[in-house]
């Protein structure tokens, strides 16, 4: 199908649309046929994303399903996947029924819930499939809107300044990006994101108020694009905005906030830093490996202080997400793969555990740690589940969490070996806090009253976890899965930069 791409990016727009203009009242009538068409928006484009990888071919490396159309005023429509792409596709399609079914208790302004979740399924899928610029920044920007909205009007207590701080540190880091952007077109021309992957971007040294900037322009930009993603990630020391979005946001935005927004920031890694700006990358490194470093062993130290469960997870995602950038910017096949199957892995098992969080908030309304103690003998089929998720969470040898984290380490430890070493101590850590939640909130004796009569999940509650079970630990077993699938375009990446990268060299060492 000629048109597949744009139908299952704007397919949920399509149903927000439909919720929009023929849905009307307030009702409990209403307010289930919200659910049930939203519900089903999201299915069908989830079985559309199937047709997409069913037909996709992981042995060519170049983008594929490629749609262009040129638009009035110089603009030009050109949506496209490769190796990389297509899997996020899959991840957000894959996860948004999960997170409209963890939405059916919502009774509050429903149908308004239901196309903020449903356009914001269409931004998110945008930005991974965006060929130009111009429509990459848009989605990118857009997709911030809905996510304030649904912090801010179906969020917690504090949900006015958890959104605003949302709002503003996402919004300035991606202001440096639109310059970067523009100076991209004055330089290339072109606002096509293929035909900028190929431009020959100036690495000569420059000179900015009297200080030599080694890489030159390649520097400047490789800089206000990391000052997006690196926010978006989050990356320490600008990750403080996520933990007080994910403790505000309902469970179903702290969901889709943890498992596909925060994939944004390394999917641009792994889109225009890497492959556009090779010998800024190159130079940045140590400083990336650095941060990194600092944030999976800082955060998890934090992480172990908390008292609340989700800025406990939320403080364990900025972790994990240090293992990510670890991984890409070791330039090498290991570590690339491992950062890519991290993020896919983290989407599920971070997900999954903001659900977790979710099932016994609905039934308590209190998210904290010594407010629970001995569920297991309550909630047995809750204890079960909320066990494999903490063990995906501390890279279990099994569960898909492993595969991600051994390796991005195994790619650390070729580009630098005190990386790796620091890097390790970031799973002895995760272990320790993962452990400590699992056994202050499950086990121990029930000595609680308010407990005592606590139900076990129902059968709609096991159903949402069934998925993201089965992929956490289909993931763990046969990691190809992902990895053939993502191997040839990750392998083109690397020897594209490489050949840049020499390239750049040779001609500076002449010159």
């Amino acid at each position: 199908m000629d048109s597949l791409l744009s139908l299952i990016t704007f397919l949920p727009l399509i149903g927000a649309f439909v919720l929009m203009v023929f849905l009307r009242g307030e009702d409990e009538a209403s307010n289930l046929n919200a659910k049930r068409l939203a519900l089903m928006t999201t299915a069908v484009t989830f079985l559309l994303s199937i047709a997409l990888i069913t037909g996709f071919d992981p042995q060519d490396t170049g983008f594929q399903f490629v749609e262009e159309t040129a638009w009035l005023g110089g603009l030009t429509y050109k949506m496209g996947v490769d190796g990389i792409s297509v899997l996020f596709v899959m991840l957000t399609t894959f996860l948004m029924p999960i997170v409209i079914g963890a939405s059916w208790g919502v009774e509050t302004r429903v149908k308004e819930y239901m196309i903020a979740f449903l356009v914001l399924e269409t931004l998110m899928i945008g930005v991974f499939c965006a060929l130009d610029l111009i429509l990459f920044y848009f989605f990118f920007e857009a997709g911030l809107i809905p996510m304030f909205l649904i912090i801010g009007i179906w969020g917690g207590k504090e949900r006015i300044y958890a959104s605003f701080k949302f709002f503003l540190y996402t919004l300035l880091g991606s202001l440096l990006m639109l310059v970067a952007m523009i100076a991209m077109y004055m330089e290339a021309q072109t606002t096509d994101i293929e035909a900028l992957l190929a431009h020959d971007f100036s690495a000569s040294p420059i000179f900015v108020f009297g200080f030599e900037i080694a890489g030159g322009l390649q520097t400047m930009l490789w800089l206000a694009f990391f000052a997006s993603f690196a926010v978006k990630m989050p990356m320490w020391p600008v990750h403080t905005w996520l933990p007080d979005a994910h403790v505000q946001a309902p469970t179903a935005g702290s969901v889709v906030l943890a498992a596909i927004l925060l994939k944004m920031g390394g999917y641009g890694f792994l889109r225009f830093s890497l492959p556009m700006f090779p010998v800024a990358s190159d130079l940045m490194a140590n400083f990336v490996f650095t941060l990194s470093v600092i944030a999976i062993i800082y955060t998890s130290l934090v992480a172990m202080m908390q008292e609340d469960m989700k800025k406990l997870i939320a403080y364990s995602s900025v972790a994990h997400m240090g293992f990510v950038t670890m991984g890409i910017f070791a330039a090498n096949q290991q570590g690339v793969d491992g950062a890519i199957f991290q993020m896919i892995s983290h989407g599920f098992i971070s997900g999954a555990l903001f659900l977790t969080v979710g099932v016994i908030y609905d039934r308590m309304h209190t998210r904290d740690i010594d407010a629970y103690g001995g569920l297991v003998v309550r909630m047995p089929a809750f204890a079960l589940i909320f066990m494999l998720f903490t063990m995906g969470n501390v890279g279990l040898p099994g569960t898909s969490g492993f595969v991600g984290e051994f390796l991005t380490m195994a790619g650390a430890f070729q580009a630098n070996t005190y990386v790796a070493f620091f890097a390790a101590t970031g799973v002895i850590l995760s272990a320790a806090y993962a452990l400590w939640l699992y056994r202050r909130v499950v086990f121990g004796d029930l000595i609680k009253e308010s407990l005592k009569q606590i139900k076990d999940m129902d059968t709609r509650e096991k159903a949402l976890f069934a998925p993201l079970v089965v992929m956490t630990i289909l993931l763990g077993v046969y990691p190809a899965l992902v990895l053939d699938a993502i191997g040839p375009s990750v392998t083109a990446l690397l020897n594209n930069y490489e050949l840049a990268l020499g390239d750049v060299q040779t001609r500076l060492a002449e010159n």
